[in-house]
């Protein structure tokens, strides 16, 4: 079966980007934006969350940040997990070593939302779902690309949510949400996702 030009697009970006030793993390993410491929039901949740560990790297090289970002003025790129922390060590695995955009990538954990600032990329954790409100309201504008599987978090005001659809690791994005936090995302990225939400409504 022909696959769509822009999962091939897309498919090429990524492992252009990604070094060597990454491209075989990359595959796997890939593998979930294709037809006929499908995350087997005997595969735990420490598969499922190596896979979202893949796109949480590789969505920062589909993202242009404001210059006057307060995280974008720091010699690292700090991505983060608020809350509790759901990938284990394969995150810290994925990102040893790696830059983005010329600086070291750095990974945080974060419990309280004045340390989210300091992030570019927050995977903010099911364990913060009933504060989710206050946590989107208190980055607003600030240029941080927020990440979850929060249930309708997308929804909700946040940037960009995986979603399992077809037992496939998917994402879906809110571009207002990404607009309103000053962030440009690339067509490739959106031209992927399963949905692309263009209006906010921040909270429950």
């Amino acid at each position: 079966m022909k696959r769509p030009s822009h999962a091939r697009s897309f498919r090429s970006v990524l492992l252009a980007a990604a070094p060597v030793r990454l491209r075989i993390a990359v595959l796997v993410a890939i593998f979930c934006f294709l037809p006929g491929v499908r995350l087997l039901a005997q595969q735990t949740k420490a598969a499922e969350y190596a896979v979202k560990a893949t796109y949480l790297y590789n969505f920062s090289r589909f993202v242009q940040w404001p210059a006057d970002a307060g995280a974008a003025k720091g010699e690292s790129f700090p991505i983060c997990i608020f809350g509790e922390d759901p990938f284990g060590t394969v995150l810290d695995t994925i990102l040893s070593g790696e830059s983005i955009k010329g600086k070291p990538v750095v990974l945080k954990r974060v419990l309280k939302l004045p340390d989210a600032l300091e992030c570019r990329v927050l995977y903010i954790s099911a364990s913060e779902d009933a504060r989710l409100k206050e946590i989107l309201a208190g980055l607003d504008k600030t240029g941080v690309l927020t990440v979850s599987d929060i249930p309708q978090f997308s929804q909700r005001g946040g940037i960009i949510q995986f979603v399992i659809v077809a037992n496939k690791v998917r994402f879906e994005v809110n571009l207002s949400s990404a607009q309103d936090a000053g962030l440009t995302l690339s067509s490739d990225l959106l031209k992927v996702a399963v949905a692309v939400r263009k209006s906010s409504q921040p909270g429950d």
